[in-house]
């Protein structure tokens, strides 16, 4: 499968605003910051790719669940369970 983006790209940083507490919270217990943001994000880029291609087939995706409402999915005749 086609990455979403190119994973070996080097690194850049980056300014951000957090809140203070939660920032503090996470350096006591040691959580990698810039890890834990590229998996978010990573995880948000799959969630919102997804819903792009939803949107951009949702005509396709109609008219193919009608086809198998009024027909039946192909190859029903040969399943065994």
């Amino acid at each position: 499968m086609q990455s979403l983006y190119d994973e070996s790209a080097p690194k850049k940083a980056a300014n951000l605003s957090i809140n203070s507490d939660l920032l503090k919270k996470s350096r006591e217990l040691n959580i990698n910051l810039s890890a834990t943001l590229e998996q978010a994000l990573r995880e948000q880029l799959v969630l919102s790719e997804a819903d792009h291609w939803r949107m951009q087939n949702q005509r396709a995706i109609q008219v193919y669940n009608e086809v198998v409402e009024e027909h039946g999915c192909f190859g029903d005749e040969f399943r065994e369970f």
